[in-house]
């Protein structure tokens, strides 16, 4: 059962009382679940949300960072930081602190594929202003 309400008086009388304790090992379990597929899926629903078009290459490689810092480029050039239109300002002031906090952070930086040139250049620039030297440019890999 799944709770105990019994006297717990030491009675070796051969019933079996009530556990009056809730077993939440199951619950953490799910959770603990939930909480995975959530962090593996949410990369690729705010990148759908977004409506951002990543350009496509044959030969993508994988960046492998212990911190990274979400920057999108829209078709419009407006800059977003993990999904919210960012000023160049505070662009700047987020990956600083970023880089206080790990200082191996990158930054993740997707383009729509149909964004100007100058405005993809200049997300990098603001980013390397701040200070960041490590980046890289998502993009969809085709087979």
């Amino acid at each position: 059962m799944a709770f105990d309400v019994g006297a717990g008086d030491g009675d070796s009388s051969g019933e079996e009382g009530l556990m009056s304790s809730i077993n939440v090992t199951p619950f953490v379990d799910v959770a603990l679940v939930l909480l995975v597929i959530f962090m593996v899926t949410a990369p690729a629903m705010v990148r759908d949300t977004l409506g951002i078009k990543l350009p496509k290459a044959s030969a993508a490689a994988t960046a492998k960072s212990p911190v990274s810092l979400g920057i999108a480029v829209t078709r419009q050039g407006q800059i977003l930081m993990n999904g919210v239109i960012a000023t160049p300002d505070e662009v700047g002031r987020q990956v600083a602190l970023t880089l206080q906090q790990n200082h191996e952070a990158q930054a993740i930086i997707s383009a729509d594929a149909d964004a100007r040139h100058g405005d993809v250049v200049k997300a990098i620039d603001l980013i390397k202003t701040a200070g960041m030297e490590r980046f890289a440019i998502q993009i969809e890999h085709t087979p």
